[in-house]
């Protein structure tokens, strides 16, 4: 048995964390009184102010339920039945959605390509745009996660030229912001850079998987894409009566940075664990670490000997290839803990 006692934070998924203080607190105050329905209250007003400000220009704001949901929606405003929605392999609009992306556009269908560390690039949209015949899907969007399943985070400069290659060819640019906060926490970069001065038309903003409760933000930098989403946010069962409880969270994450503050430490986090993980022998990083999330490809038998003492994380690619994820609560005696173990079991 390993020397280490168990603890309760684990590496499955940050979607294992609890709520965060700020975002909790936010959530409580909230929980007074009446206040107007469908977000016509004051505090979905005021998260819509914080997030306009956060990117420095007027976009429009819809909070839905689910990361899957902001996704779909999003690219349902893009794309016609009859388009294709461009990505890369391990997207997770393509592995993990569950076609629902499919579904809500009517029927637009998902072509992909690879590409090294999970990013999609010019050449490879480029590649995926070449049939343009009335037998074959009409490319409609370009949809990108940012940081990638994969972990990496593209630069504000490789996203300006997937911005520029889709304006180019007519396509509208997603982004699956699902892990946005680490990502730009990584780069260090403006969130403007990162999304509407870059070409990006509409963003899936995430805040669960950053301490949040359940509850996205749909992000329009493109004001013709938005128009009538209510009547589709509506129609897909996500404009939520107590809007506020969806809304009121990102007012405490957003209001003194509590947001990026988070996403910073779980990076942090992430890195030692890298580093960690790069000292043993029969262990071998299988990606840049840039944002909260360690790809590494273990020994089946050292795999199954601290998933026995209680670990838990993901294997994701083939048998060995394993997804340790980091959250705003891990610390660095979970990290020490767990690569004492690994270190036994190896």
């Amino acid at each position: 048995m390993p020397s280490t006692p168990r603890r309760p934070r684990q590496f499955a998924s940050d979607n294992h964390s609890g709520i965060c203080p700020e975002a909790w607190d936010a959530l409580a105050a909230a929980n007074h009184d009446h206040s107007p329905a469908y977000g016509d209250d004051r505090w979905t007003r005021k998260a819509t102010r914080l997030i306009r400000e956060f990117f420095d220009t007027d976009c429009r704001v819809f909070f839905v339920f689910t990361g899957t949901a902001a996704n779909s929606l999003a690219l349902a405003a893009c794309c016609r039945p009859y388009h294709s929605i461009l990505t890369h392999e391990y997207s997770h609009i393509e592995r993990d959605e569950c076609a629902a992306p499919e579904f809500f556009t009517g029927g637009a269908k998902i072509r992909f390509e690879s590409g090294p560390n999970g990013k999609l690039t010019p050449a490879r949209v480029e590649s995926l745009a070449q049939r343009r015949t009335v037998h074959f899907p009409k490319p409609g969007a370009v949809s990108v996660a940012q940081c990638t399943e994969a972990g990496t985070v593209y630069s504000g400069a490789e996203l300006k030229s997937l911005g520029r290659t889709a304006r180019r060819l007519g396509l509208r640019l997603h982004v699956d912001g699902a892990r946005f906060a680490n990502a730009l926490a990584s780069a260090g970069t403006a969130p403007a850079d990162f999304t509407w001065k870059a070409g990006v038309d509409v963003i899936s903003l995430g805040g669960s998987k950053n301490g949040m409760p359940p509850g996205e933000a749909v992000v329009f930098f493109n004001a013709e894409l938005a128009r009538e989403f209510e009547y589709r946010r509506k129609q897909a069962g996500q404009l939520c009566s107590k809007m506020r409880f969806l809304s009121a969270p990102w007012t405490g994450m957003l209001r003194d940075g509590a947001w990026l503050r988070h996403a910073t430490h779980a990076n942090r986090l992430a890195a030692r664990l890298a580093r960690g993980l790069g000292r043993l022998n029969g262990v071998k990083l299988l990606f840049p670490c840039q944002a909260n999330v360690v790809f590494a490809e273990l020994p089946a038998r050292a795999i199954r000997r601290v998933r026995a003492w209680g670990w838990r994380f993901h294997v994701m690619i083939g048998t060995r290839g394993c997804r340790l994820m980091c959250s705003w609560d891990t610390s660095e005696e979970d990290v020490d803990a767990f690569l004492t173990d690994l270190k036994r079991a190896l």
